[in-house]
């Protein structure tokens, strides 16, 4: 069994598993993408990385790797691998879904199914064991990935679950295991699972906290989700991951946008909610936010799943980059860049909840991020001894300086995070 408390993500590599030295990560460990592919296109891998995140998620697809009963063909992860690994990124591989040979293609529920699954779970941890993989138990068992879905049936979930965790610790040990990728954070649902043990061999609660309110909406649901944690985990320190998450930019049919839980907002409002989403978890605790989309899985304009990506969907390898960015890929490469080995330190009470100053620190170096979810940009006064600020927007253009008097930095708070840094004498 392995500890996971707010992990400082950079000892991964190190240690072969998670380190639990540090009460939060250093930027850009702490953030990442989901992909869909094992092979990239040539050119994009450098795109991805150049984008500063040290994490992607993808399937390990059960279906895919045992074709032939019994066995196993894990070749596409190897050079999953191999690709990401020049790049220093780390992989979250989703132990997941169905395989025709067991429970007649149905999610693994019976015996033969669950026993199936968890021989197959335990062979993948064993053939990656060392590479700093974090085993993902299933993904969004309370939703449609599970077949037949069935309302608040949790327990043939936690049965498997159960199973494939004890054999990937018995075949793998040290390996870090995490769960239950949730839809959504149901709080009902997620109980039953810790009653049921699976924190004994869990190393984080990792769930989709889509919504269609902006992203610090999700801080209150983290606060009493860490609470639930905190009384099953017995003593142990056991983080929350946002395993997936991220906001359509199909406006298509913007009614619909807050129904799918997705967002439904424009290209630029998406770049603004991904540095925000990032930023706020950061500040509730969470060591990994996993933005979801890498690219936009097709084009679509009634698909709303086809446009969460931050570049657009059409490949041009004849062009670098391959891919056409959108904001919100800015976003991620102006976050990861500007606040590159700082952790975050604090929150700033600059007067209304609604205002948002972070403060992120790396050894004597201070950084702030300043935006507000109110609706109008309006003046906030952040404590700062006298001197200039230089100011980058959340897509990387470089604004005009700012001065702190006597009585503190004054910001034009807006809805795009501002990230501040005092200028060097």
């Amino acid at each position: 069994m392995k500890t996971l408390s707010f992990a400082y993500l950079t000892l991964v590599v190190a240690m072969g598993g998670w380190g639990a030295v540090e009460p939060h990560p250093t930027v850009p460990e702490a953030v990442g993408l989901n992909i869909h592919f094992a092979d990239p296109q040539p050119g994009e891998m450098k795109m991805l990385a150049a984008s500063g995140v040290r994490w992607v998620r993808m399937d390990f697809k059960w279906s895919d790797i045992e074709r032939v009963k019994g066995q196993y063909d894990f070749s596409a992860h190897d050079r999953l691998l191999a690709a990401l690994q020049p790049y220093k990124i780390h992989a979250i591989f989703i132990l997941a879904y169905r395989n025709k040979f067991y429970d007649n293609g149905q999610s693994p529920h019976t015996d033969e199914g669950i026993e199936a699954f968890a021989r197959w779970a335990a062979a993948g941890a064993s053939h990656f064991k060392g590479r700093s993989i974090l085993w993902e138990m299933y993904n969004e068992p309370n939703g449609s990935a599970w077949v037949p879905f069935i309302k608040g049936n949790v327990a043939p979930y936690i049965k498997l679950a159960l199973t494939a965790s004890k054999a990937i610790e018995q075949a793998a040990p040290g390996e870090t295991i995490i769960g239950p990728a949730l839809a959504s954070i149901d709080l009902g649902w997620l109980e039953f699972c810790f009653k049921g043990g699976l924190l004994d061999y869990w190393s984080g609660v990792s769930v989709h906290p889509y919504r269609g309110a902006a992203p610090e909406a999700a801080s209150a649901d983290f606060l009493a989700l860490s609470s639930l944690i905190g009384r099953y985990s017995k003593g142990r320190s056991i983080p929350i991951i946002s395993g997936e998450w991220g906001y359509s930019t199909n406006t298509q049919t913007p009614g619909s946008a807050h129904a799918t839980g997705w967002g439904g907002v424009t290209e630029e409002t998406q770049g603004k909610y991904l540095a925000r989403q990032w930023l706020a978890n950061l500040a509730s605790g969470i060591p990994l936010s996993i933005w979801y989309d890498w690219h936009d899985d097709g084009p679509d304009p009634s698909n709303y799943e086809h446009h969460m990506g931050i570049v657009h969907y059409a490949y041009d390898g004849s062009h670098d980059p391959v891919y056409s960015p959108k904001p919100a890929y800015h976003a991620a490469q102006t976050l990861t860049t500007l606040l590159d080995g700082y952790r975050f330190n604090k929150r700033l009470s600059v007067g209304d909840s609604n205002d948002y100053a972070l403060m992120f620190s790396r050894s004597a170096a201070v950084r702030l991020v300043v935006w507000t979810t109110a609706p109008a940009p309006h003046p906030v006064l952040i404590p700062a001894s006298p001197g200039r600020f230089l100011v980058t927007a959340h897509t990387g253009e470089k604004l005009s300086p700012l001065t702190a008097g006597k009585d503190g930095l004054k910001v034009l708070a807006t809805d795009a995070p501002q990230y501040l840094e005092p200028e060097k004498p």
